[in-house]
């Protein structure tokens, strides 16, 4: 397990740089790196593993499922219901489906991946049924934002274990209002997408500082979100190469007048608004 942790609601200790998977599985030629760099992934203590039902209509599964098929009891594994299977009929058929392209037995966290037209209370009975049962360890959430959280919560949900939402140096918004109340309730969030998909890489201050560590501007923003002690990253590499670049984010600590500098590059919002979703 990586140095870093993050504590779930029940004690258990995650490494708090995981791995996602969203566009991975979707290309034979591609196949092989792939596996490979979740397999660096695990060995170098990055072993909370992220995906969904939604990634490549299961693919991403499949491909997981490979990668983790003789280290399974070394990963923490992670899948996602689409909220139209988030159902007291729908749910655990979703759920053995996951397993079964995942070739385990059990899911150690099942998420709802957004909120949709079952009601919540629903869910979280669903949910809690396959905890009952055996199938996943824990239930937690995505996508969802304070209010949300709020009448989860008060649906029955206070199991949720975690939040998984879009959050990054351009995605500030949670700060306001959805951060705090998740640390109130004692619920870590997950970061997906914590490098805007790539897209912050050519900002003039990131490069600048990255340049001085002798660091890439992914490292620097995978240790900006990294900062908060409550918050798991679960960035994608496709490659061992990406691995790595990323894994060395742990070794750079951000001190106050570089947290000063990214915020003037990145301010966060005035007033709060809507999660943003990718």
């Amino acid at each position: 397990m990586s140095a870093k942790t993050v504590a779930l609601p029940d004690g258990t200790l995650v490494p708090a740089l995981g791995q996602g998977t969203w566009n991975m599985g979707d290309s034979a030629s591609t196949r092989a790196a792939e596996i490979a760099a979740l397999r660096e992934g695990i060995e170098r203590g990055m072993t909370l593993i992220d995906t969904a039902e939604m990634y490549g209509d299961g693919r991403s599964e499949e491909l997981v499922g490979e990668a983790i098929a003789k280290v399974r009891e070394q990963v923490f594994l992670v899948s996602k219901a689409l909220p139209q299977n988030a159902s007291r009929a729908r749910l655990r058929g979703a759920c053995e489906a996951s397993l079964a392209r995942l070739g385990v037995d059990r899911l150690d966290l099942y998420l709802l991946h957004w909120r949709g037209p079952v009601p919540l209370a629903e869910t979280v009975e669903a949910m809690e049924r396959l905890v009952a049962d055996g199938l996943i360890a824990r239930w937690g959430v995505s996508n969802l934002d304070a209010d949300d959280m709020a009448e989860l919560v008060a649906a029955g949900g206070a199991a949720c274990a975690t939040d998984q939402i879009l959050y990054n140096l351009t995605r500030r918004g949670p700060e306001l209002d959805l951060l705090p109340w998740l640390g109130a309730h004692g619920i870590p969030v997950m970061a997906y997408s914590p490098v805007e998909q790539g897209r912050l890489l050519g900002n003039a201050t990131l490069r600048s500082i990255a340049a001085e560590f002798d660091a890439t501007p992914a490292q620097v923003a995978l240790a900006w979100v990294l900062r908060d002690p409550s918050v798991i990253a679960i960035p994608k590499a496709g490659s061992v190469a990406h691995v790595r670049d990323n894994h060395a984010a742990l070794d750079l600590a951000l001190d106050g007048v570089l947290l000063d500098r990214l915020e003037a590059a990145f301010p966060r919002p005035k007033k709060p608004r809507a999660l943003e979703m990718l």
